[in-house]
């Protein structure tokens, strides 16, 4: 699996990368978490608000921090 989060590098999208990665981590899921910075990919993405986090490619949420329960049921979708 792979899950990015999408977003300039602002406290936001930092605090939902770390989410990101504590709910990979407690569901002991075998993902890869990325940071993804660049305003193209986003834009590609039709990204318009971050934090944003992609699962596989499908964008799963956007323009806010999950909490780690809200982070753990979108992994659990996949």
């Amino acid at each position: 699996m792979k899950v990015e989060v999408f977003g300039s590098g602002c406290p936001r999208c930092k605090q939902t990368e770390k989410v990101m990665k504590m709910a990979v981590e407690e569901l002991g899921l075998n993902a890869v978490v990325e940071k993804v910075t660049d305003m193209m990919a986003m834009m590609e993405k039709g990204i318009i608000s971050t934090p944003a986090v992609a699962l596989d490619g499908e964008i799963v949420l956007s323009g806010k921090i999950p909490s780690l329960e809200e982070a753990k049921k979108l992994l659990k979708r996949l």
